[in-house]
């Protein structure tokens, strides 16, 4: 592992936090103060998140200095509650080692809380301040005024405050004329702090609007967003001054500062992606704003009802504030359309195209195919697609009915808690902003995919049409081509035949003549009876039972029945028996099958017929195949036919048939 600078800065930082706490938490129990002990432990918690992510960062990204500004945050904060404790146990005991030196430092030491965090604001996220002079200057000027201050601050000739106002100066005083011309230094560090800051935020906005990288753009929101819990802090402030007369609910917003910043900077450089942040920035602004005007009308309400009721009354606050509340409720919305359009504009443009593309459509000017191409604009990324998954089926196509590959970041597109297609991301957008865009769109996409299944309904309906007709076409040829070449040859023969029978009277012959014509007849009779049998089985004229049982008498493997004894309509039972004829045969030809089993049963209104085997497997409806054949005999019936057969565990082919009471 390569120990850079900036990692060795990072893991020092943690090394001296960790001495810190120690030795904070030996003089927590040498002071013996049960709520000094609570606050110090506290403290060392938060802050140690701190440390600890600033170390898993410099542990990540080596050459980053941003890992070693996070355990500086943590650090400061230790050496903070750190000199807090050291100085409540000085107080008690004034032969404590370093006592004056303590006393002399912590003058100022205040300061420290801002320094770490003004830099990460100026440095973050690549370690480095904004290009140009100014901006190198403030990253200069962040550490020194403090530092200053703190010096200054010690070199004071005033007495230190109570209770340490015997304490001398460890490192000296000013003499009054010096201390004429610097103390007023001293004050204009002040509000020069305040300036640096400012500064500091401001250069995190300008680094902000001057990148291109959507990387480094979600970094910086990501900061922003931990950056948000300081003016939250002030709003919990605010409310604790009207709520308990004191600000010790900001220390709970302190504290919770002290852990999301650090938080959302090791995100930010870690897990960038983790979370669609300018939803989360845009909701936090949102209600961070609602809260303020809530706020503020408690305030004048509370103030209101004072000057009134000549006292305070919190009950008249807090039901004038609740009526407010109701009235901003359906102004929320509205607030949240305006954060979003300046903080998450691509969430508020593609929402406004989806809502915009539903208007049209009721409108006429536009088709629900289009929604992929309206996001697509909306989001400005036109790798964006929309799948749609076609009813009753595992398969996706586009919006013209081709195969969709869902390769990519895809997001399932649900209605009615049921999947019906994919969005698929291209180049932008997070998985949270497509999820909740597969939502909004989710009526579109159910429309889309009902309208592609409509039209592949009616080329179904087309194309088996078509069929039948080829196959009645070729049907009448093979009884014409029968017909002529066979019986019609008998009947012209036979009537040849009775011709010279007529001729040869006078012969004798006759009976000979009359016995080749009566076998020409028969046999003309017998293939007429085989086409007929062709167009209609005769054996169902003892009904559909017994003509099954015929046809599995002569199948030279073992065929389990079990049919069904009511009597169907003659058009069902027709139909039926050309399925179970087909499946048998394509069992005992095909399948290499070692027994059958042909069921019939009837149940409301329809009459099923299910004929299983045991063999290879594998068969599927092909066009022109006869299971394509049987599957538009049974469409033109009415019913609906399916084959399940995978290699190896047989093939189950069954017929559903409407056959009414």
């Amino acid at each position: 592992m390569a120990m850079t600078r900036p990692r060795l800065t990072a893991y020092g930082m943690a090394v001296l936090a960790v001495a810190l706490a120690g030795t904070g938490a030996w003089l927590v129990v040498l002071d013996g103060d049960g709520g000094q002990a609570v606050y110090f432990g506290v403290a060392c918690v938060l802050a140690s998140a701190s440390v600890v992510l600033g170390v898993l960062v410099a542990a990540k990204r080596p050459a980053d200095r941003t890992g070693a500004l996070l355990a500086s945050v943590g650090l400061a904060a230790i050496w903070i509650v750190f000199t807090d404790v050291y100085l409540d146990l000085a107080e008690h005991r004034p032969g404590l080692p370093g006592r004056a030196v303590m006393v002399t430092v912590s003058q100022g030491l205040w300061m420290l809380n801002y320094v770490p965090a003004a830099l990460l604001m100026l440095l973050f996220p690549d370690g480095r301040p904004p290009p140009g002079r100014r901006w190198r200057a403030v990253a200069v000027a962040v550490p020194a005024v403090p530092a200053l201050f703190i010096v200054l601050a010690g070199l004071d000739p005033a007495p230190f405050p109570a209770p340490f106002g015997g304490v001398r100066h460890a490192f000296g005083t000013l003499p009054p004329p010096l201390w004429t011309l610097l103390g007023p230094v001293e004050i204009a560090l002040l509000p020069a702090l305040l300036l640096l800051l400012v500064a500091s935020a401001a250069a995190m906005v300008a680094r902000y609007r001057r990148a291109g990288d959507p990387v480094r753009r979600a970094q910086l929101k990501w900061f922003a967003l931990g950056a948000l819990f300081l003016p939250a802090t002030l709003l919990l402030c605010w409310l604790s001054y009207l709520l308990l007369d004191g600000p010790d609910l900001a220390l709970a917003g302190l504290g919770a500062t002290l852990v999301a910043i650090p938080a959302a900077t090791a995100i930010a450089i870690l897990r960038h992606d983790l979370y669609d942040v300018d939803r989360a920035l845009s909701a936090a602004v949102t209600y961070g704003l609602v809260t303020t005007v809530l706020l503020g009308f408690y305030t004048a309400a509370a103030f209101v009802a004072g000057v009134t009721a000549g006292r305070s009354s919190p009950a008249a606050a807090a039901t004038a504030t609740a009526v407010c509340a109701l009235v901003l409720s359906p102004l929320r919305a509205r607030l949240q359309v305006r954060v979003d359009r300046r903080l998450y504009p691509a969430r508020q443009a593609a929402l406004a195209a989806i809502d915009g593309l539903r208007a049209r459509m009721h409108a006429g000017e536009a088709v629900p195919e289009q929604l992929q191409e309206v996001l697509r604009a909306a989001l400005r990324d036109p790798g964006l697609r929309v799948g749609y998954r076609l009813p009753g089926t595992d398969e996706l196509v586009t919006a013209s009915g081709a195969p969709f590959d869902p390769h990519g970041q895809a997001v399932a597109i649900r209605f009615g808690g049921t999947r019906i297609g994919v969005l698929v991301r291209g180049r932008t957008g997070t998985r949270e902003l497509l999820r909740e865009l597969a939502d909004a769109s989710a009526l579109l996409v159910e429309v889309v995919r009902l309208r592609l299944d409509l039209r592949r309904a009616l080329r179904d309906v087309e194309d088996s049409r078509a069929r039948l007709l080829r196959a009645g076409y070729a049907e009448r040829q093979r009884l014409e081509r029968d017909l002529h070449d066979g019986a019609q040859q008998r009947l012209v023969s036979l009537g040849m035949a009775l011709r010279l029978a007529q001729r040869h009277l006078p012969d004798g012959d006759v009976a000979k003549v009359l016995d080749q014509a009566v076998d020409e007849l028969g046999t003309a009779v017998a293939e007429l009876r085989q086409i007929a049998h062709g167009l209609r089985p005769s054996s169902l004229e003892e009904g559909l039972p017994a003509a099954l049982a015929m046809l599995v008498r002569g199948v030279p493997i073992p065929v389990v029945l079990d049919v069904c004894p009511e009597p169907v309509p003659e058009d069902v039972a027709t139909t039926a028996y050309y399925v179970a004829s087909e499946a048998v045969a394509n069992a005992v030809k095909h399948a290499a099958a070692g027994g059958i089993r042909l069921r019939v049963t009837r149940a409301d209104g329809h009459l099923t017929v299910e004929v299983h085997d045991d063999g290879s497997g594998g068969a599927t409806i092909e066009p022109g195949s006869g299971l394509a054949g049987l599957a538009d005999r049974v469409a033109a019936a009415g019913g609906a036919l399916s084959v399940a057969s995978r290699p190896g565990s047989g093939t189950s082919v069954e017929a559903v048939l409407p056959c009414a009471s």
